[in-house]
C-alpha cells in the first residue's frame, strides 16, 4: 500500500484542478436554449461527451427514510435525494470548490454581509413548474423554522442571528448576513430548493415533515436534480427517471443527464452488494470494506476498481450521556455514572486499539484515528493532538482514580465493578449492515474485557438504529460514523453545536450541558464569521484539543474510500467527499455496445 500523507493547501488546491481537467467537470459556459415557450439559462458542462439512455444501478444498505431534504438524515435518504435535488451554489466534489449552479452569479458586499444571487432564467421543476425567486425565499424560512427541525438549520446561524433573504426581482435574491461569513459562498450548497407550489400549503399546516414520504405519488414531488421519481418497491428498489427539465448540457448542446433511469436496489449487508456487483446486477460499487474490495480487485472481470484514498469518514464509539430526567430506566440512570466520569472515558480509549482495527477491519487501507478530522482533510488536522499508543495500565490507572476496582470471580477473568460494587456492563449498537463497524464494536468489546467490563455487541437495523439514538435515547453506547459533506469545519456545525440535532452523545440540548461544551459553542461560533484562515484554523484547533480531552467520542478510525465500477460506465471519477460515485449522476453513462442501452 502506498503511504498516504497530508498535502500542503497549495499542492491540494493544484490536485484539486488538475483532477477537475482530467474528469471535465468544471462548468464553462451558460447555454441560452429555446425550450417550450421561454428561454432557459442552462449550464453546459465540459468532459466526455457520453450518450442517451440506458440505466444505472447501484444498491443501497438500508431503504431511504425519505425524499424531504429537510428531514433526511440517514446516509441512503441523502444519497438519493442527492440525485433529485440541486443548489443555489455548489461545492464541486472533485476540486473541493464552489461553482455557479441553480444561480448563475454572486457578489459580495464591501463588508461582506450581504450576497447578491442571479438565479438562471427559465429553469423548472422536475414536474414543469417554473422557478423562481419565491422558492428560494420560501425554501430558507423552512430551513429555519425551528418547529421543522431542519439539521441544516445550525449552518445557517450566523453571529447568533438567522440568515435573511430579500427578493430583489424574481431572479435577484439578496441574503445578508448579521456578521460576515468565513465561507459564505458555501453555504448555499447546504440546502435543495424546495418547490413552493406543492410544499407551502403543507408547511402552513405543520405537516411539512411528512412529506415526501416514498408511498406518495410522484407527482406529488419535485425537485430540481437531474432525476426525478418514478417507482418505489417497499424491501426491493427506487426507481428514478430522467428529469427532462433538467437544466445542465454536455459540450455538444445534449441535456442531461445522459440515463434515462437510476435504480437503487436495497440490499442489506456489505456482502450481498458484492456478489449483486460480481454477478453484474449492479453498475457500480462504493462504501466497499478493504476485504470485499481485495476480493473484487483480484478478479476484476469487466470491471475496474479504485481506491481514491482517505475520505472525510470518522468512525467513533460514544455514550449515552443525554438528560432525559425521569424516563430514565433506572439500569441506565446507574450506567450514566459511569458514562459521565472522564476518567472512565479516558479508560476506554486508552485501552482500544486504534491500529488494530485499521490492520484488521481495513487491511491497512485506514487511518487511526484520535479526533474528527481524517487525513484526508489535511489542512484542518490539528498537530497538536497527541497519537498515545493503547495502554492497558493507563487504562486501569484511570479506573482506579475514579472508584473502580477489580475482583477475582474466576481465576484469569477479573471482573470491574464501581465503588458500589456493581459489575461494570453495558451493550453497543452497531448497524447490522456495516461490517466494518461491527467489527469495530467486537474488537473493542474485546479491548475493554481485558479491562473486566462485560460489553455485549447489538447489530441493529440502521433505521432502528438511528431512531434508537435520535429519538428514544434508548442505549448504553453505540458504534457509528458521520461523514463530513464538505471539507470545511462548518459542514459539522451541527456535530459540534451543542444545540445541534447531530450533537451526537446528547444532542439538541437547550443549554450546554457542560462548560466544555460551552467553550465549543462560542469556538465554532467564533470561527464562522472569522475571515482570516489562520485564525479560523487555531479556532478549530482548539475544538479538537476540546474533544481530546474530555473524549465525548472515542475516535476509531477512518477507512479510504474504495469503489468500483463495470467498464461500460463512461465518466466514471470517484471524489473523496460524499456522494463518492453518483457526484456526477448527470454525466454517467453506458457505453456504446453495453447490455440494455434503452435508446
Amino acid at each position: 500500500m502506498t503511504n498516504l500523507r497530508p498535502m500542503s493547501c497549495k499542492r491540494r488546491m493544484l490536485l484539486g484542478l488538475l483532477v477537475a481537467l482530467v474528469a471535465g467537470v468544471f462548468p464553462v459556459a451558460v447555454a441560452l436554449g429555446q425550450q417550450g415557450n421561454s428561454a432557459e439559462e442552462l449550464l453546459t458542462l465540459s468532459g466526455e461527451a457520453g450518450r442517451s439512455g440506458g440505466r444505472l444501478v447501484v444498491s443501497l444498505r438500508a431503504e431511504p427514510k425519505t425524499l424531504n431534504p429537510v428531514v433526511a438524515v440517514d446516509a441512503p435518504s441523502k444519497e438519493v435525494i442527492g440525485a433529485m435535488q440541486a443548489d443555489l451554489v455548489h461545492i464541486n466534489r472533485a476540486t473541493q470548490l464552489t461553482e455557479p449552479a441553480l444561480a448563475k452569479s454572486w457578489k459580495v458586499s464591501s463588508d461582506g454581509l450581504d450576497y447578491t444571487l442571479k438565479l438562471r432564467q427559465g429553469l423548472r421543476f422536475s414536474d414543469g413548474e417554473p422557478l423562481d425567486a419565491e422558492d428560494v425565499v420560501f425554501t430558507l424560512r423552512v430551513y429555519l423554522d425551528e418547529g421543522v427541525h431542519a439539521p441544516q438549520r445550525d449552518l445557517l446561524i450566523v453571529g447568533g442571528k438567522p440568515i435573511t433573504v430579500r427578493k430583489v426581482d424574481a431572479q435577484t435574491l439578496v441574503f445578508h448576513f448579521a456578521k460576515p461569513y468565513s465561507v459564505g459562498d458555501r453555504v448555499f450548497d447546504g440546502f435543495a430548493i424546495l418547490p413552493r407550489h406543492l410544499l407551502e400549503k403543507s408547511y402552513q399546516d405543520g405537516k411539512l415533515g411528512q412529506m415526501g414520504s416514498l408511498f406518495a405519488p410522484a407527482n406529488q414531488w419535485a425537485g430540481l436534480g437531474p432525476f426525478r421519481l418514478k417507482e418505489y418497491v417497499a424491501g426491493e428498489r427506487l426507481i428514478l427517471e430522467r428529469n427532462p427539465y433538467y437544466w445542465k448540457t454536455d459540450t455538444q448542446g445534449h441535456r442531461l443527464p445522459y440515463l434515462n433511469e437510476l435504480v437503487f436496489l436495497f440490499v442489506p449487508s456489505a456482502d450481498a452488494q458484492v456478489l449483486r456487483f460480481q454477478s453484474g446486477e449492479t453498475d457500480v460499487i462504493s462504501r466497499l470494506g478493504s476485504e470485499n474490495y481485495s476480493v473484487l480487485a483480484r478478479q476484476q472481470h469487466g470491471y475496474a476498481m479504485a481506491d481514491a484514498g482517505p475520505g472525510l469518514e470518522y468512525n467513533f464509539l460514544f455514550f449515552n450521556l443525554n438528560d432525559v430526567g425521569g424516563k430514565t430506566a433506572p439500569d441506565l440512570a446507574g450506567k450514566q455514572k459511569w458514562f459521565r466520569e472522564l476518567k472512565f472515558r479516558q479508560a476506554v480509549s486508552a485501552a482500544v486499539d486504534r491500529e488494530a482495527i485499521v490492520r484488521l477491519v481495513y487491511q491497512g487501507r485506514g487511518a487511526a484515528l484520535w479526533g474528527p478530522v481524517t487525513p484526508g482533510n489535511g489542512r484542518w488536522v490539528d498537530p497538536a493532538i497527541s497519537h498515545p499508543a493503547r495502554s492497558l495500565d493507563k487504562a486501569r490507572q484511570f479506573l482506579r482514580d475514579a472508584g473502580f476496582r477489580w475482583t477475582n470471580n474466576s481465576p484469569g477473568d477479573p471482573e470491574l465493578v464501581d465503588a458500589e460494587g456493581k459489575p461494570v456492563e453495558f451493550s453497543i449498537l452497531t448497524s447490522s449492515s456495516n461490517a466494518d463497524r461491527t467489527k469495530m464494536a467486537t474488537l473493542v468489546q474485546d479491548d475493554l474485557k481485558q479491562l473486566g467490563m462485560r460489553v455485549q455487541v447489538v447489530p441493529l437495523e440502521f433505521r432502528s438504529l438511528v431512531d434508537r439514538v435520535t429519538q428514544t435515547k434508548e442505549y448504553d453506547a453505540c458504534v457509528l460514523g458521520l461523514v463530513s459533506f464538505d471539507a470545511d469545519p462548518n459542514s459539522d456545525m451541527n456535530v459540534w453545536l451543542s444545540s445541534g440535532g447531530m450533537h451526537i452523545w446528547n444532542p439538541s440540548q437547550a443549554h450546554p450541558a457542560t462548560p466544555w461544551e460551552a467553550e465549543m459553542d462560542r469556538l465554532m461560533v467564533a470561527q464562522l464569521t472569522e475571515t482570516s484562515g489562520k485564525q479560523r484554523k487555531k479556532l478549530y484547533d482548539r475544538v479538537q484539543e476540546i474533544l481530546a480531552e474530555n473524549q465525548p467520542m472515542i475516535f476509531l478510525a477512518s477507512p479510504d474510500i474504495l469503489v468500483g465500477a463495470k467498464n461500460t460506465i463512461g465518466n466514471f471519477h470517484p471524489a473523496v467527499l460524499e456522494p463518492y460515485v453518483l457526484w456526477n449522476v448527470e454525466q454517467l453513462y453506458v457505453r456504446n455496445g453495453a447490455e440494455n442501452p434503452e435508446r
